[in-house]
């Protein structure tokens, strides 16, 4: 079987590289090529076609100073798909790009499969008449998305599970100790952790991880380390944080969030890693922190939560504090009653153990490639 990937994005190239071993591990004799990073690069054997470094443009200045090199890589990628006629391209998240190819490929006769569904249910919904137009089947990794889908006219859809459940699970399984894990990361300090988990974005990182210093600064008791994303190098966190003694662990998030008494999360992924963790956590997304943007925001969301445990759950399990409301006096009142026994402490852990029983226990890359294969 010949199968072409397309991941714009670390966390697809993460997640793609998964589904590659599944679906080499089903079927040795499959034909891949790809386009995305390292991690599917050591998965499949080969470089990609094309790294998705060169794909991932965010905010409109920064897509109008790159149309040309945007329209050089569909075409690019268009001419892939066209020379190599996949029996299936796979499609991972990435909706600005893939859905672009995910035409191009229908009008070829290709089967076009999407594993991990565009957040049509936050904004952009429109997209929905691509997806029932060029979509096969589409793979979801979050339990409430079917529903979203079927009653949008589209039932094409399958919930494989969650890939990060398999991920942490993993992680947490292979966790060093305490001890080790200071050491490596040169902690000498004694008192107990919160975590900071700025984001994977450099503007995520300036908007966010100032505040959250300030914020961790009120607690004298404990020591604050911030969770480094693999693709950020650390001078920039010096620069933004202007604090002499700031630790930055690399390569380790899942263990700090563990040994950590609480997290001040950026709203994304990480939120559903650290609710998976067990670690109580206040979510932050401060952006340009002004109040006119939070209501342009309210008006283009069509969900009443942004973070992933609260969504999963339906109820709001975490804290969110967005845009003008992420303010250090904000944070400190929803993260001092994490710190020690208390409701609020209860009542965020036992929503994680619910959110966890909604995830369910199917592992996502190996029940996407079986469906893959199977078709």
């Amino acid at each position: 079987m010949k199968i072409m990937i397309v991941a714009g994005e670390a966390s697809g190239d993460l997640h793609a590289s998964r589904l590659i071993e599944a679906l080499r591990e089903r079927d040795p004799e499959c034909e891949i090529r790809f386009i995305g990073g390292d991690k599917m690069a050591v998965a499949a054997g080969k470089a990609p076609e094309l790294h998705y470094d060169r794909l991932n443009v965010m905010g409109f200045s920064e897509v109008l100073r790159n149309l040309g090199s945007i329209f050089r890589n569909l075409r690019f990628a268009k001419g892939l798909i066209r020379e190599f006629q996949p029996d299936v391209l796979v499609l991972v998240d990435f909706p600005g790009f893939n859905l672009k190819l995910a035409r191009f490929a229908s009008r070829l006769g290709i089967r076009v499969d999407y594993y991990i569904s565009p957040k049509l249910w936050a904004w952009k919904e429109y997209r929905i008449k691509s997806i029932r137009r060029y979509i096969t089947r589409m793979y979801s990794i979050l339990p409430f998305e079917t529903d979203f889908y079927r009653k949008r006219d589209f039932d094409r859809v399958t919930y494989v599970g969650n890939p990060s459940v398999e991920e942490i699970d993993y992680a947490l399984g292979h966790i060093a100790p305490l001890r080790h894990f200071k050491e490596r990361q040169g902690i000498d300090d004694e008192r107990p952790m919160i975590a900071l988990v700025p984001g994977s974005r450099k503007g995520e990182i300036r908007n966010n991880l100032p505040l959250m210093i300030e914020a961790a600064k009120k607690y004298p008791e404990f020591q604050y380390v911030v969770a480094a994303a693999p693709s950020i190098p650390e001078i920039f966190y010096r620069e933004i944080a202007q604090d002499p003694g700031l630790k930055v662990a690399f390569g380790a998030t899942p263990t700090l969030i563990k040994y950590s008494k609480a997290a001040l999360v950026t709203s994304g992924t990480a939120t559903l890693e650290t609710a998976l963790v067990g670690t109580p956590q206040v979510v932050c997304y401060r952006a340009n922190g002004k109040k006119w943007s939070y209501k342009v925001m309210e008006k283009l969301l069509k969900v009443k939560y942004v973070s992933l445990p609260n969504l999963i759950v339906g109820n709001a399990v975490v804290p969110e504090l967005l845009v003008h409301r992420c303010t250090v006096a904000h944070i400190c009142r929803e993260l001092t009653p994490l710190l020690q026994p208390s409701p609020k402490r209860d009542w965020q852990l036992n929503g994680y153990r619910m959110m966890r029983r909604k995830l369910g226990t199917s592992i996502a890359p190996r029940y996407a490639a079986e469906l893959i294969l199977d078709q």
